[in-house]
């Protein structure tokens, strides 16, 4: 009973009705799978920490090893253990002693559970594959933004390059692509046109309300997402970054931050769950007003199977 309980709630969730035919060894099979795609989930995540680091450095990604980045030290292979070795060093160089940032071991964990999300989300699939991609990527932008409040546009053009596959795997069509490609970086092109123009006519500062970056970001994730997803993404974003400023601004007392780690968050919380919420936002609140006809003839129907 269990297991179909599992089954049955995971497909409610995520609407991928193919849980369902592992039957009885689907609890079995999430016994095996989400401590592999975990591993495998924090070692991509280790790598994911060389390119936090060492892209705004321009530094190389590939040519020199992994290295302490107080002494210089080359970090020893059993010293390469994602999480693990962090732990074991009590999160300290071996060379010199130094402490090593908990970040570390926060960004591996973060990917690895990402990750088991996304397959608890998409099941084993291309989708699932793609989103892990899609997953990476924030990662790396939302950290470089908060370091550096910079994207790097190449990175954001991966994530457009994933609407390629995406779209013989899923059932976008080309136009909701890229009216999800529109409907978000357009307004966020305005806005920051508007407001760069008034700020700069107001303290001589060429900065901009809405930086280029966070424009080409969701313009990208818009044409792999689509707008059911993307909408509610940059609601999401919004509202936290709204929430967060307020807080950076009264303990710093400064009014700039980065918007692209929040971005990156609604945009993962959106291609989760922003179908269900545009779909529930259409029937809730649009159709009465929109289609009040088939809104009534929804109910009546509703009805009469409720109290059968």
């Amino acid at each position: 009973m269990y297991r179909n309980l599992t089954a049955a709630v995971l497909a409610a969730q995520t609407g991928w009705n193919e849980w369902e035919s592992y039957g009885d060894d689907l609890a079995g099979f999430l016994l095996l799978a989400i401590p592999i795609v975990f591993l495998y989930g924090i070692c991509i995540g280790s790598f994911l920490n060389v390119v936090i680091i060492r892209l705004p450095r321009g530094e190389s990604l590939i040519k020199r090893s992994s290295h302490c980045m107080t002494c210089g030290a080359k970090i020893r292979l059993i010293d390469l253990i994602p999480v693990f070795s962090w732990i074991f060093l009590r999160g300290k160089c071996h060379s010199c002693g130094e402490k090593i940032s908990p970040r570390y071991p926060i960004v591996e964990s973060l990917n690895g559970l990402l990750y088991v999300a996304n397959l608890l989300v998409f099941g084993v699939s291309v989708n699932c594959f793609l989103m892990c991609i899609f997953t990476s990527l924030l990662i790396c932008i939302g950290f470089i933004d908060w370091d550096t409040m910079d994207m790097y546009v190449p990175m954001l053009l991966m994530i457009a390059v994933l609407a390629i596959p995406a779209y013989f795997v899923t059932y976008h069509s080309i136009w909701e692509r890229l009216i999800g490609m529109l409907c978000i970086s357009v307004p966020f092109f305005l806005i920051g046109e508007i407001s760069g123009a008034y700020i700069k006519k107001k303290t001589g500062e060429k900065v901009r309300g809405i930086e280029l970056g966070d424009t080409i970001l969701m313009a990208c994730a818009g044409l792999y997402l689509g707008y059911k997803s993307i909408i509610p993404a940059a609601v999401i974003g919004i509202f936290l970054a709204v929430i967060f400023g307020l807080i950076i601004k009264k303990v710093t007392g400064s009014s700039k931050f980065a918007f692209g780690p929040y971005l990156c968050v609604g945009l993962l919380l959106g291609a989760w769950f922003g179908e269900q919420i545009s779909d529930w936002y259409y029937k809730s609140m649009l159709m009465p007003i929109f289609e009040p006809e088939r809104m009534q003839f929804t109910t009546s129907a509703l009805f009469p199977l409720l109290f059968r």
